[in-house]
């Protein structure tokens, strides 16, 4: 098929960007279901907001002491290398983990008791009471495995209702079990022992109650719902600084909680301290007895080596010895000196000559006194020779005298050289046995260091374990918390849950989402075609000629003379578009053959060709509507005078008869004719294939200037494949929200192998907000 046929058509681009203004106009026209679906959802929003319980947040931050730091001042830790140090703060990381440890909120709810809750339900959202209940349960005993099957069973939830000042029902929710009792009496139950006492006892005013709303929970179980309600995080990754944060509907609860968490927190790190202490303490006492047994058995080995080697101080002693060393050669020097002095006076003396003695020469006993008698007598005797002789009886006697007095001088020499010989002796050997004393000190001093060595050790480890021991029993008895608070548990002033805001934000895009969702969705799982979009994303090769309105019951199905209806304005575009498609009547023939068909039965094909007629026709034009469906004629359907006439099939079928006499008038219009489709035939195939039926439409161009033919559907039959070979221009009729997308495949199978000529799809049916360009750009045709 030529080109040419569609070059005057107008030639649209493909947008593959999002068209912003058509989406939103294609929601548009809903816009009474978003303001409902809003107005809905906001009154929703603004009744949860009124009776939903108020969630809060409260927060508390602490300080975690640095105990490296702080246990680590001054040298003599020197020795205490964290030996007892269990609780070092190596990482904070540690710390966060045993803050949301679930053993410390377990011992939080078994020290508030928040296992067992207390509730009003005389509003209509029941409110835990809390700190504010009337009374007060004090449990003797729990089995928590006993309490899992209750709560199975839904016996773990009581009503407590106050009949009198003293009388009290406890009524189980379930079976609705009443018991009979009293303040302060005891209740056993197989889960459970208690009593319950009154909250409001002392209290001038005391608060009216009826019932009460008693619930056991598991430890567990309510520790592991704070557990995950519970943020722990390090303000300052510099710092030491912790902020603890909890919500929760009770402000006083989660206060409570909070402080508790911290209190255990620093409970277990002080039991902690304190068990490092003792074991501390153990320790050191157990070293304190093996030192002093050790420090014993050295001073005892140190005692037995000093008696054995009859040492008191060696050290003086070893002076000692060493000084009368030192004297006693002194003392010899001085004898030998004594002896040579003595040998030279023997010496001098034997030599005969009567000349003085020498003196002074440190001779000592008592031959000095003979020596300066001697040289008295030998002066006396000069002076007498000065003035005598030898002859003289005084210098005789003085020489006699003198003789005598050598021989005394010489004895008494000898006498002292005989007692120097034997003192010599004696200081030699005196002098050799301290000699040999003084060898061993070395090896005496030695050992005596070494013992005195290990007693210093273990007296400077037997004072330091004392000291030790002396600090840590001050340690253990003023051992002071972990975390310092910084701020104690605090709530926000304004509820954080459920936030006006949020709520009345999210009820307006709940509002304006759920119709969006639901439109989509529905254009999502839509297989049918709904708009001229559809169809044209559907194929790219076959022109859209016409958009036609949906027809209300009430309203006409045909068009009118000089009517302003959007029907006959859909028409008239459709005719108009037509000029653009069609071609040029064959030689020597007046008119085109316009054949109109469709996929399946009642897409509006016979609706759209009898209209179609009438519209050209109103223009002055001669046109002739035939009826190309010899199975199901459908022309009566506007046409009622025309069910038992005689059209096409007895055309085709009795070659005497005359076309024209076949064809009808009407009062659609009076340029219209009609060629109804006749007697049904048994083989309406083989008529169709007859050549009878070409010089039919040859007939019919050559009287018209539109043959406008109303042929079966071409999924079904094959009928209009069989005569398309006479038309001029084939519209394919679909219908929005009847035609499935997926037959769109067989007329663009049909367009791609020539088996309709000259095709164009008209879109029937379509609801007046999806209609053509009106709808997207605003525009209504005022009728």
């Amino acid at each position: 098929m030529a080109k040419e046929e569609y070059k005057y058509l107008p030639v649209v681009e493909e947008r593959n960007e999002l068209d912003l203004r058509a989406t939103l106009d294609k929601y548009k026209r809903f816009w009474p279901w978003f303001l409902l679906m809003t107005l809905v959802f906001l009154a929703l929003a603004i009744t949860y907001i009124k009776l939903a319980p108020k969630h809060y947040t409260s927060l508390a931050s602490i300080i975690v002491k640095d105990e490296e730091n702080s246990s680590s001042s001054g040298a003599s830790n020197a020795f205490d290398v964290n030996l007892f140090s269990g609780m070092s703060t190596n990482s904070m990381a540690n710390e966060l983990g045993l803050l949301t440890s679930k053993r410390l909120m377990l011992n939080t709810v078994k020290a508030l008791d928040l296992n067992i809750q207390y509730m009003d339900d005389s509003q209509l959202i029941p409110q835990q009471l809390y700190r504010n209940s009337p009374i007060k349960v004090q449990v003797l005993r729990l089995d928590e495995a006993k309490l899992r099957l209750a709560m199975e069973e839904e016996n773990h939830v009581f009503r407590v209702r106050k009949l009198n000042e003293n009388r009290l029902q406890l009524i189980t929710e379930n079976t609705e079990a009443v018991l009979d009792t009293e303040f302060n009496a005891p209740i056993s139950l197989s889960f459970v022992d208690f009593v319950i006492l009154n909250a409001n006892d002392g209290e001038t005013e005391a608060k009216e109650w009826s019932d009460i709303v008693l619930k056991f929970l598991p430890v567990g179980a309510v520790a592991s719902g704070f557990s995950k309600a519970l943020k722990v995080e390090l303000l300052d990754e510099q710092s030491t600084l912790i902020q603890l944060s909890l919500t929760h509907k009770v402000r006083r609860m989660a206060e409570d909680i909070l402080n508790q968490l911290i209190f255990e927190y620093n409970k277990e790190a002080i039991e902690d301290k304190n068990l490092i202490a003792k074991n501390t303490a153990d320790f050191i006492d157990e070293r304190l007895r093996i030192i002093n047994s050790e420090l014993d058995s050295v001073e005892s080995g140190k005692e037995s080596f000093k008696e054995v080697n009859r040492l008191t101080n060696i050290g003086a002693e070893s002076n000692m010895m060493i000084q009368n060393v030192s004297d006693y050669n002194q003392q010899r020097q001085q004898v030998e000196t004594q002896l040579e002095v003595t040998g030279s006076m023997l010496s001098y003396i034997d030599s005969g000559e009567d000349n003085l003695l020498p003196t002074n020469l440190g001779l000592e006993g008592g031959g000095n006194e003979f020596v300066n008698d001697y040289n008295d007598l030998i002066l006396e005797r000069n002076r007498l020779l000065a003035g005598s002789t030898e002859k003289n009886p005084l210098v005789v006697r003085l020489n006699e005298q003198l003789g005598q007095l050598r021989s005394n001088v010489k004895a008494s020499l000898l006498a002292q050289r005989q007692n120097l010989i034997i003192n010599q002796d004696n200081l030699r050997r005196m002098a050799g046995a301290l000699g040999s004393q003084i060898s061993r000190v070395p090896g005496q001093e030695r050992q005596v260091r070494g013992i005195e060595r290990q007693q210093n050790i273990k007296e400077s480890l037997y004072l330091y374990l004392l000291q030790k021991r002396e600090e840590n029993t001050l340690e253990l008895s003023v051992t002071g918390p972990k975390a310092k608070i910084v701020d104690s548990a605090y709530s926000s002033n304004g509820e954080i849950f459920p936030s006006p805001k949020i709520v009345l934000g999210a009820a307006i895009i709940l509002g304006l989402l759920l119709p969006f969702l639901v439109i989509r969705g529905k254009e999502l799982l839509n297989d049918k075609i709904q708009t001229r979009e559809d169809l044209e994303n559907l194929n790219k090769d076959i022109p859209i000629v016409g958009e036609l309105p949906s027809i209300g019951k009430k309203e006409d199905e045909l068009v009118r003379e000089n009517d302003r209806s959007v029907l006959s304005e859909a028409f008239r575009i459709l005719s108009a578009n037509l000029q653009y498609l069609q071609t040029r009547p064959k030689e020597g023939q007046r008119g085109i053959s316009i054949f109109v068909t469709s996929t399946i039965k009642s897409e509006g094909k016979t609706f759209v060709a009898t209209n179609l007629a009438i519209t050209l026709s109103l223009t002055g034009k001669k046109v002739v509507l035939v009826g190309g469906d010899l199975r199901n004629p459908q022309l009566q359907r506007y046409q009622k005078n025309l069910r038992k006439v005689l059209g096409v099939s007895d055309y085709l079928v009795n070659k005497q008869q005359e076309l024209m006499h076949l064809l009808q008038e009407t009062d659609l219009n009076e340029h219209l004719r009609i060629l109804p489709s006749g007697s049904i035939p048994p083989n309406p195939a083989e008529l169709l294939q007859k050549k009878r039926l070409g010089e039919l439409f040859d007939e019919l161009e050559r009287r018209f200037d539109y043959v406008i033919v109303d042929t079966a559907p071409a999924l079904l039959i094959a009928d209009t494949f069989l005569i398309n070979k006479y038309a001029s221009l084939t519209l394919y009729v679909t219908r929005a929200g009847f035609t499935k997308k997926r037959l769109m495949d067989f007329a663009i199978e049909a367009k791609q192998t020539g088996k309709l000529k000259n095709m164009s799809l008209v879109l029937n049916d379509v609801p007046l907000m999806n209609l053509g360009y009106g709808s997207k750009y605003g525009y209504t045709y005022d009728g």
